[in-house]
């Protein structure tokens, strides 16, 4: 699969997704409300030997949400069933890809669409599971199943 990345328009890359507050604990949410995962928390995973720290797989099975920026699956797609999340714009377009602590594979729920604009942070809230899967941009460590999908902020 070859990807294209085109400027002309884009009026320049946004700055990198912040990290959410430091106090922000597993334990601080409720069942309803999901928890916010920053790219630090989800780095704790050793993808050499898939062993996550506790507070990372104290969320596994939990609802979360996590902030990045979308890679398309399929060349082109401005909405999606299927995408990548990363931390930073442009990852992917490069080799070698992120490492599998840097990317989390989205599918939606069924019946939903997410609407995707690489240069701009999103939040993407689903169930997240560690879990090593392949795509065709490398290993991913994460997967989620997305429930919505938002523009990034505070």
């Amino acid at each position: 699969m070859l990807l294209v990345v085109t400027l002309a328009g884009a009026g320049g890359p946004p700055e990198a997704v912040r990290e959410p507050p430091a106090d922000t604990t597993p334990a601080a949410a409720t069942d309803d409300d999901p928890t916010e995962v920053g790219w630090r928390l989800l780095a704790s995973l050793n993808y050499r030997t898939g062993e996550p720290s506790e507070e990372l797989a104290a969320l596994a099975g939990k609802l979360v949400k996590i902030p990045g920026f979308t890679v398309p699956l399929e060349d082109w797609a401005s909405t999606a069933t299927e995408f990548l999340l990363v931390p930073y714009v442009g990852a992917c377009i490069h080799t070698p890809p992120p490492p599998p602590n840097q990317l989390v594979y989205i599918e939606m729920e069924e019946g939903k669409r997410a609407t995707l604009d690489g240069w701009n942070p999103v939040w993407v809230e689903g169930v997240l599971e560690i879990e090593l899967t392949e795509s065709v941009y490398g290993y991913v460590g994460f997967s989620l199943s997305g429930q919505q999908v938002y523009p990034y902020g505070p």
